[in-house]
């Protein structure tokens, strides 16, 4: 009882410094603890679905410890500072993507990429899933509320232009998440329900557009949405092994490193799209429960920082944000168990990859600058 006595009050002045750090730091403890732990499931997964290999493990670490540095130093950054450069940012992505189509690097017949000598290749893609939320939330921060039509159109002619210049390259999975976060801003700044349900008529009457433009191989993806069966040994394969993945799975899971479908190699892409096919089998429905609660913490505390967030400005961009982290992890599950057609969107902070890592925790990065800057203690 004296030892106590004697540690309780040095104790108590250690607790007071912890909050002060972390709001030196500007770092939310709460949202970087989930994040932290959703890195260590998937670095578990990915040993797995690598077939074993350290090496794959070691590459993501150190895509993991970059991804939080990036996050780091743009917490530190001041939106207020910065806004004015936003429109400059906008046209900088469109010229990016415009030097893709031109004099871009391809691979497995799509042109994606930017190399540039003495630096690795990039794609300015990746670029514009924060630039085109960024570009919408400062031009309708700037307008009345709800937004007139012509500020409505405005909004998604900045929305459609990279959306667009992506699909060309072509990477449907990354226009549409992009396309989505600027949907999100403008529905968020109080768009008029009129406005919503013609939206709604005009998509509806362009999908026979939108059928005509995809490529041959989008509406493969799409057919064997509707029916894997009908190719089973060809463009169905992926899908009917990932749902005999997830099956066999069970309640509990056959154990780590016991999964038979990735292991012998019937599961394709098990590193990186078809990832949580790996999670199922080994670790069950459990595993997928514990994984997508996770995810659910950081949408709530992701829209919870957008409830108490009072300018517009940060109110829209922390919303868009955080519903594009949950259109993410909506399609990428949604496609492995056959819910959604296959558009090759990863899997946030599980599937192998950096560039995507890093994108999300820039993402992050900004939710925390604006958590960090709020007037109230959330």
């Amino acid at each position: 009882m004296a030892d106590f006595q004697r540690w309780a009050p040095e104790a108590r002045r250690h607790l007071k410094k912890g909050p002060g750090l972390w709001l030196k730091l500007k770092l939310d403890p709460w949202l970087l603890l989930v994040l932290l732990a959703i890195m260590s499931f998937g670095l578990l997964v990915l040993y797995s679905g690598s077939g074993s290999s350290e090496t794959a493990v070691n590459k993501q670490l150190v895509r993991y410890g970059l991804a939080l540095l990036v996050m780091v130093i743009i917490t530190q950054v001041n939106l207020r500072h910065v806004q004015r450069w936003i429109p400059l940012l906008y046209i900088a992505g469109l010229l990016l993507l415009v030097a893709v189509l031109l004099f871009g690097a391809g691979a497995k017949g799509a042109q994606r990429w930017l190399e540039i000598p003495g630096l690795p290749r990039f794609q300015p893609s990746e670029i514009m899933k924060l630039v085109v939320p960024l570009t919408v939330s400062w031009y309708l921060a700037g307008q009345p509320r709800p937004p007139k039509l012509i500020h409505v159109i405005v909004a998604m002619v900045l929305v459609a232009v990279p959306v667009l210049l992506i699909a060309k390259q072509p990477d449907l999975g990354t226009s549409l998440l992009i396309g989505s976060s600027g949907v999100f801003v403008v529905f968020f700044a109080g768009l008029l329900w009129r406005y919503i349900i013609l939206a709604m008529a005009l998509g509806a009457a362009g999908l026979p557009l939108m059928w005509m433009g995809l490529r041959e191989y989008q509406k493969q993806r799409v057919i064997t949405f509707l029916d894997p069966e009908s190719d089973p040994l060809g463009a169905g394969w992926n899908i009917i092994q990932s749902k005999i993945a997830i099956g066999s799975g069970g309640i509990n899971g056959k154990g780590w490193l016991q999964g038979t479908q990735s292991h012998l190699d019937f599961l394709p892409e098990t590193h990186t799209d078809f990832i949580v096919a790996v999670l199922a089998e080994e670790f069950g429905l459990i595993g997928v429960c514990v994984l997508l609660s996770l995810y659910f913490l950081v949408v709530l505390r992701g829209l919870i920082i957008a409830g108490y967030a009072t300018h517009p400005f940060d109110r829209m961009l922390a919303a868009s944000l955080t519903l594009t982290f949950f259109v993410y992890v909506v399609v990428n599950v949604g496609m492995v168990s056959g819910l959604l057609p296959v558009v090759g969107v990863p899997l946030p902070l599980v599937s192998y990859g950096g560039t995507a890592a890093v994108t999300l925790m820039a993402s992050i990065g900004l939710l925390m600058s604006i958590h960090a800057r709020r007037p109230q203690r959330i």
